[in-house]
């Protein structure tokens, strides 16, 4: 996993709280991969994802307006002119399967593949349950169960963090922007 917390170059800047946010975005997306490839190097001899492997790369995947953002900044030439990749895989793919803002790609993209860990509390009884998952590419190894916590990757945190970056880019709005939905459409 590479680093990304600069722009493309010809990004502009947004102004003000909005652009304070989507800078803190990119450092937050720059820790993000620093502790992702750490646990990435722990299960390097069960992970199977690489360029063009894009079975994680899913259509309708959403994200909050501030990743939204920081994808049309460092890409508007790509949304302006370019087609999304067709229905049934993530409109960012390009002919080969590879990601066309890896760069900017969103918080989501940058943990696929790593064995997951988070709690759900599906009776909302105050009684939550951990739940463990991992790409089916890469099951082979030690089973889920019996890795240790802090050898999976846990989403809550990171997705906290970036809910608060969200309210300073935008505190009315936490809706969430289909990525398929930045590509401008043609009539």
């Amino acid at each position: 996993m590479t680093r990304s917390d600069a722009p493309r170059s010809g990004a502009r800047p947004l102004p003000g709280a909005r652009g304070a946010a989507v800078e803190a975005l990119r450092r937050l997306h720059g820790e993000i991969d620093a502790e992702a490839a750490a646990v990435a190097q722990n299960h390097a001899d069960r992970l199977q994802c690489g360029r063009g492997c894009a079975d994680c790369c899913v259509d309708d995947l959403e994200v909050f307006e501030v990743e939204a953002s920081n994808i049309r900044l460092a890409h508007a030439e790509l949304l302006a002119n370019e087609k999304p990749h067709p229905p049934g895989a993530c409109a960012f793919l390009d002919a080969n399967r590879c990601c066309r803002i890896y760069r900017e790609r969103p918080y989501v993209c940058r943990t696929q593949g790593l064995p997951l860990r988070w709690f759900e509390d599906p009776g909302e009884r105050g009684q939550a349950i951990e739940r463990r998952d991992i790409c089916p590419l890469n099951l082979e190894g030690v089973p889920l169960e019996n890795l240790s916590d802090d050898s999976c990757w846990t989403p809550g945190p990171v997705e906290a963090r970036l809910a608060a970056l969200q309210d300073r880019f935008d505190p009315d709005r936490r809706t969430r922007v289909r990525l398929r939905d930045l590509f401008r459409r043609r009539d």
